[in-house]
């Protein structure tokens, strides 16, 4: 998938399909949007780097879901030829709607607009998917307005997953995404604990500004060597352990039947279910025994996952 740096770049898309947003963990409503440009092919995908929340508002923006990279493999994995990123900062957000339509459907020369019904575009959101379509009309384009998608009757939307995510109902959220939430990390040393207790674990260290609440998670694991159709069963606890007076919080993963030194291996862990909230045990071997009680039941969990 090609990547352009901003719409003044794409100039080549012209005569395409493409969807517009800021596509935040690419849900299947999102995926909605790309199938209908999809069959205006070529297709490609217009977003925006920062979210513009973090650039009108930072100190209310969401945590993202995806990271841009992460984004942009979503992005060809769902059948995209191309990708804009258009970088937003303040100038950027005051650009009037009629500008805004010129750069679309003048300089970037798309024919086919796909949209949720809720967008709107230009300084005080001002532009709306009438006067898309209005504009479009004018010169010879289409405007193609996807409605929301729901999952069990719930809305497919970034803030939800959000919400999902931030309460550790990671099974919930999967069903908004289309595909387990996922994050990505590098493996670094910690205090050794799981391994001196029989459970040796992968502390993960992540860019991910998004993390399920703390508990113990049944998740999948894939080294960045692994072919891409393989997972690794595992089991993670996100928190402080309180076990043994921790503060800072952790992402540890503990690989079933594995074997190997992890340490600077780039990694990506997939969240399957919550098994249970963290909590703190009276003992190490009163942990111990509750560990090997989560790893059964992570088991279960994955095998379900992988029929």
């Amino acid at each position: 998938m090609k990547v352009f740096h901003s719409v003044s770049e794409a100039r080549e898309l012209a005569g395409g399909a493409v969807a517009l947003g800021n596509f935040d963990g690419v849900h299947v409503g999102h995926q909605a949007l790309f199938a209908e440009a999809l069959r205006h092919a070529p297709a490609a995908a217009v977003t925006f780097q920062p979210h513009p929340g973090k650039v009108l508002q930072p100190e209310l923006a969401p945590k993202l879901i995806t990271l841009l990279p992460r984004k942009l493999e979503l992005f060809a994995a769902h059948g995209l030829t191309a990708a804009v990123v258009q970088p937003f900062t303040r100038e950027y957000a005051r650009t009037p709607a009629a500008a805004f339509e010129e750069s679309l459907l003048d300089v970037l020369g798309a024919r086919h607009v796909v949209v949720g019904s809720d967008f709107t575009y230009g300084a005080a959101r001002a532009g709306t998917v009438a006067t898309l379509r209005q504009a479009a009309a004018q010169r010879g384009a289409q405007v193609h307005v996807v409605s929301p998608v729901t999952v069990d009757g719930v809305v497919a939307s970034s803030s939800k997953v959000r919400e999902y995510i931030l309460e550790g109902r990671v099974a919930a959220a999967q069903k908004l995404l289309g595909r387990p939430f996922d994050l990505d990390g590098t493996v670094v040393p910690g205090a050794g604990r799981g391994r001196g207790i029989g459970f040796p674990t992968a502390n993960v260290d992540t860019q991910n500004e998004l993390r399920p609440a703390p508990g113990v998670y049944a998740i999948r694991v894939r080294l960045s060597e692994d072919p891409p159709t393989q997972w690794r069963p595992a089991v993670a606890n996100i928190g402080v352990k309180p076990t043994f007076g921790g503060s800072v919080v952790t992402i540890e993963a503990h690989l079933l039947d594995f074997q190997g030194d992890l340490y600077g291996r780039e990694l990506r862990v997939q969240f399957l279910e919550r098994l249970r909230a963290e909590q703190r045990f009276g003992s190490v071997a009163e942990l111990a025994g509750q560990i090997k009680r989560d790893v059964e039941s992570a088991r279960t969990v994955i095998a379900r996952a992988d029929v």
